[in-house]
């Protein structure tokens, strides 16, 4: 593992994509350009995310996200047997069709922009990989430290599977969550050997588990639909598909992020609730890091991490991405110091509390205000450096 400073500055993942960029990937869905053709114009999309992060000063920086259609729908593209449906065109495989498009409309769902992946038949990586293209192609351009974000086992697994389709395949949701563990294992495994630093496994639909707006009922976050079950149980599932992930893997940072939704720039839209009901299963994870947001009032007190970090490392969420207001570096120092309390300076990275563009067609913050959110991090991280000392 590389050295770095006191208070790493990192990214949760996605950056705004540029109008052109969006064309493109219009133009991909309909096949009026091929993938070679997409690619060269995401190249230069990429570059435009990695200049941003660079002269913010931030220190482990991802691709911003460019080629993905969202955070975990892109899986379509690089797994054989997904595929890709709005969460629209799904709505009429729920049971309870009005309800649900009831809840859509009070969570201010885009329907038609966020896209999700369906389990159609046996799953097979293409050449690809899940994310080895994007890693080299960032690696070969920049000389800072990548963060490569991944969608979670359970995330992908509550996501994709649905009764009538994905059972034609799989004789279980657990025989499909074990195949994505498989999965993600053997990429996280290709992506150290491609000098990838950091690999963050996305699981904000952990707290839809306990959040979501009616627990007897399916809702929405993440397009997780269907199979609903008791809270417990889908945390152990979801504890065990994450620990299965990581199961041997050495070499490289692994991390989980959770939040609770970044679709909408309505805070009011968007899951309350503290980490107190998650913190005993996400501690249970063999992960050394968790990447949490908390410059939300919704996501509660850190106090709740005390008793339950133990050694794991916290990127700890301190930008809002969904505001126009612009953090004040002292600001930030203030909520580090809270957590200071409890927490060795040498285990804290700071980070947005989540992406700047989580759905390509729904970001939720223009590129001028991340690069200056981003920027107050780095001051921040500064002055912290200048109180706690180097390392």
């Amino acid at each position: 593992m590389s050295k770095l400073p006191l208070f790493p500055v990192t990214v949760v993942g996605s950056w705004p994509r540029p109008r052109w960029l969006l064309e493109a990937l219009r133009l991909k869905r309909e096949g009026k350009i091929s993938q070679e053709e997409f690619d060269s114009i995401a190249d230069e999309a990429v570059l435009l995310a990695v200049k941003y992060q660079e002269d913010a000063g931030v220190e482990i920086l991802s691709d911003g996200e460019q080629r993905r259609d969202n955070f975990y729908s892109f899986v379509a593209d690089k797994i054989r047997g997904i595929e890709l449906k709005t969460v629209a065109e799904i709505v009429d495989l729920v049971p309870d069709k009005s309800r649900f498009e009831t809840v859509l409309r009070s969570l201010d769902v885009p329907a038609f922009s966020i896209r999700n992946p369906v389990v159609t038949s046996r799953l097979e990586v293409g050449a690809r990989g899940i994310a080895r293209d994007e890693a080299s192609f960032l690696k070969n351009h920049t000389r800072a430290l990548i963060k490569i974000p991944l969608p979670g086992p359970y995330l992908l697994t509550r996501s994709s599977w649905v009764p009538g389709i994905s059972d034609k395949h799989y004789r279980s949701r657990e025989e499909l969550g074990y195949e994505y563990a498989k999965i993600l294992r053997d990429e996280i495994i290709a992506l150290r050997d491609l000098g990838v630093f950091f690999v963050q496994l996305d699981e904000p639909v952990l707290s839809e588990v306990v959040y979501g707006p009616d627990q007897s009922q399916q809702t929405f976050m993440c397009a997780a639909l269907f199979s609903r079950r008791n809270p417990r149980e889908e945390l152990e599932f979801a504890v065990e598909l994450i620990n299965e992930t990581v199961k041997g893997v050495s070499g490289i940072k692994v991390g989980i992020h959770v939040c609770r939704g970044n679709w909408s720039r309505r805070e009011d839209a968007l899951l309350k609730g503290d980490y107190v009901p998650l913190m005993p299963y996400l501690a249970e994870t063999k992960v050394e890091q968790l990447v949490l947001e908390f410059a939300t009032p919704r996501a509660g007190d850190v106090e709740a991490l005390r008793d339950y970090i133990g050694d794991k490392e916290l990127g700890f969420g301190v930008v809002n991405p969904r505001t126009d207001e612009v953090e004040k570096p002292s600001e930030i120092v203030a909520r580090v110091e809270k957590i200071l309390r409890f927490m060795d300076p040498g285990k804290i990275y700071l980070n947005p509390d989540c992406g700047f563009g989580t759905f390509a067609e729904a970001p939720v913050n223009t590129p001028k205000t991340a690069f200056n959110k981003l920027r107050s991090m780095r001051i921040a991280a500064e002055e912290l450096r200048r109180i706690y000392g180097e390392r």
